[in-house]
């Protein structure tokens, strides 16, 4: 699948690791480093916008490195470009450490995934079917 992409960033359009990897990477756009304090969020912009077709989304989530390592993650994850939104790709990050956290320039910040999606008609009704579950919820299956 093709997607247009505008690249205001000094980096390479975002591509594939390996073969089969499902996502990314999203570099920061940014002029100098950023700080990110203990439970400080900051919006970082990408430098890039993108026109996705209709039925696709790209959604925006952590790098496993940097939450394992560093305790940043993408607060809203998974962050969701729809795909009539036409602004630059911004990440909100957050820092769930105890230290302070540096954003260079050009740092892999987030992973962006396409996906297919569906829209839904609803059909109002008084009652759904009965299911073995039912109503039951939060760890109502198990631990």
């Amino acid at each position: 699948m093709k997607v247009k992409i505008v690249n205001q960033s000094p980096y390479p359009c975002p591509a594939y690791a390996t073969e089969q990897s499902a996502g990314v990477d999203l570099k920061a756009h940014l002029p100098e480093a950023v700080t990110l304090q203990p439970l400080q969020r900051t919006l970082v912009p990408t430098g890039l916008s993108i026109a996705l077709p209709a039925g696709y989304e790209a959604q925006v989530r952590p790098r496993s490195g940097l939450a394992a390592k560093h305790g940043i993650t993408v607060l809203n994850t998974p962050g969701t470009i729809d795909a009539d939104y036409r602004g630059e790709i911004k990440v909100i990050l957050v820092n769930l450490s105890n230290e302070p956290f540096e954003i260079v320039p050009g740092e892999r910040i987030a992973q962006m995934v396409i996906a297919r999606h569906e829209q839904v008609e609803w059909e109002p009704v008084d009652q759904l079917d009965a299911t073995g579950r039912g109503a039951g919820g939060f760890g109502s299956t198990g631990k």
